[in-house]
């Protein structure tokens, strides 16, 4: 089990958001979750991701075994806890390349101890970079600024692959994707077996490529199915 979610109750502002969730997401899992607009699921991704903003309540957030409910967003990531968000941020002056850069150097000295070098990072870019065909011109440019909502889901799988995280939660990334888009996000998807993903959609034939092993559904900020 790589993900447990115990009896966690959410909240936003002094509204509860959520209600004494319970799940759990198996290594290796594509696991769905899915639910109506305002279901909670959202508040769920951003739970697990340590967003400040929402205040844990009750229960806990277990991660491959070890309790991170009051980890912060930074230790979770560096642990593997990948997150794609809906709404990505623009970032003026800081460009793909130097963003990856320092993402890429930090995971590795948290995992190895060791510095990354110049060379091993260029490698794995460009092996990267072409297998998802983006343009090298991309990485000069500042993150997120004057992309388009497909070609900024295309630099979140760039940095999904750079990356390779123990977790990948991933909030609608069809969302504002062309066909082809969405294509490349499935196929690639199924292509990191060494990744457990959790996703939301609402488009079933995006879900249909992904092929889910798991399911839960939320409704009200509680549990429906799973």
């Amino acid at each position: 089990m790589l993900l447990e979610i115990k009896n966690l109750s959410v909240s936003l502002d002094g509204k509860k958001l959520l209600t004494d969730i319970n799940m759990s997401v198996h290594t290796g899992a594509r696991h769905l979750l899915s639910g109506r607009n305002g279901s909670g699921k959202s508040t769920l991704v951003s739970a697990i991701a340590g967003n400040p903003q929402y205040t844990i309540d009750n229960g806990q957030i277990i991660f491959d075994g070890r309790d991170i409910t009051h980890e912060n967003t930074t230790t979770r990531a560096l642990m593997g806890i990948f997150i794609g968000a809906q709404n990505v941020p623009e970032i003026p002056g800081l460009t793909v390349l130097s963003f990856l850069k320092h993402s890429m150097a930090a995971h590795t000295h948290f995992n190895t101890g060791h510095d990354l070098s110049m060379g091993e990072f260029l490698t794995k870019l460009d092996t990267a970079r072409t297998k998802l065909d983006i343009p090298k011109e991309w990485l000069n440019r500042s993150v997120n600024v004057g992309f388009s909502g497909g070609e900024r889901k295309r630099l979140m799988l760039l940095r999904l692959v750079m990356t390779m995280p123990r977790l990948a939660i991933l909030d609608e990334p069809d969302s504002g994707a062309d066909a082809t888009t969405q294509k490349q996000i499935a196929d690639t998807i199924r292509e990191m077996p060494d990744t457990t993903f959790l996703f939301i959609s609402h488009q079933q034939n995006f879900t249909d490529m992904i092929e889910p092993t798991a399911t839960t559904i939320l409704s009200g900020g509680k549990i429906m199915i799973e």
